[in-house]
């Protein structure tokens, strides 16, 4: 898969997971995906400040982007 395509892909997978992350009253924008593998995001709204953010950053948003797309290495929060 070329470069281009798998950093298309990222924005795929994350508009997928939105809904559910809205209907919390949160949401998710992404900051980088760097050629390394690594997707920095921001998690918005009530996702910020929730004790199970970082359990929904890897068990959730993480897991997913590397089950889909193989050149995802790491999901950071910043």
């Amino acid at each position: 898969m070329s470069e281009t395509k798998w950093k298309d892909n990222v924005k795929v997978v994350i508009d997928q997971l939105r809904p559910s992350l809205q209907a919390d009253g949160g949401d998710v924008a992404i900051v980088d995906i760097a050629d390394d593998g690594t997707i920095k995001v921001e998690l918005q709204g009530h996702c910020r400040g929730c004790p199970y953010s970082q359990m929904t950053l890897k068990n959730g948003i993480e897991r997913l982007l590397k089950e889909k797309i193989p050149q995802v290495k790491e999901v950071v929060n910043i």
